[in-house]
């Protein structure tokens, strides 16, 4: 891994552990073994890089989010796939937990990948649902829009259940609970 990518991928890990202000140029610096001068080759400054590693965490989140998405089996087996997935959800969820952040939600440029990154979600999910729906798998009475958006909610609302309970467990529930809500929609 180059020292680019070094700092991207501890900058990623610092924001997702400490937040952004948490997230000092020196601890990037000690974290990812490059020097100063180095750091600010690569990037103009400590906004620049934060800006590159959330970018990557929302790249990462809707990768393997599609992979889901668009892997074998019914809209319900796919969405399934996805909210069951493997995680850790007591260290929450590395692009929601952004949205807590005063000062990644203040800045515009640091909250646009956070906003985009849900909203693709959301509508990925109202896409799969609204197909499950025109092929009959769901009944018409589904809104596709309204349940992705819960859909989405539950699954970041488990994270924060998860870590307050300190309970993989509290997560699990929850996801079990959205998809008896959804399964409840199958024909």
């Amino acid at each position: 891994m180059d020292t680019r990518e070094r700092l991207i991928a501890s900058t990623r890990e610092l924001l997702w552990e400490r937040g952004y202000v948490g997230t000092s140029p020196k601890a990037i610096q000690e974290r990812s073994g490059a020097g100063q001068g180095s750091m600010y080759h690569h990037f103009r400054g400590k906004p620049d890089l934060a800006l590159a590693a959330i970018s990557r965490s929302a790249e990462e989140l809707r990768g393997r989010a599609e992979a889901e998405f668009s892997g074998p089996g019914t809209t319900v087996e796919r969405i399934s796939a996805y909210l069951r997935r493997e995680r850790d959800a007591l260290k929450g969820c590395p692009v929601g937990r952004l949205t807590q952040d005063p000062d990644v939600m203040a800045d515009p440029e640091l909250r646009r990948p956070v906003e985009e990154t849900f909203a693709w979600l959301t509508d990925r999910l109202a896409g799969l649902l609204a197909e499950g729906r025109a092929s009959g798998e769901l009944d018409t009475g589904l809104d596709p829009a309204s349940a992705a958006t819960a859909l989405v909610a539950v699954l970041q609302g488990g994270y924060v259940l998860a870590r307050a309970a300190d309970s993989v467990e509290v997560y699990a529930r929850a996801m079990d609970g959205a998809l008896g809500l959804l399964t409840a929609h199958v024909r």
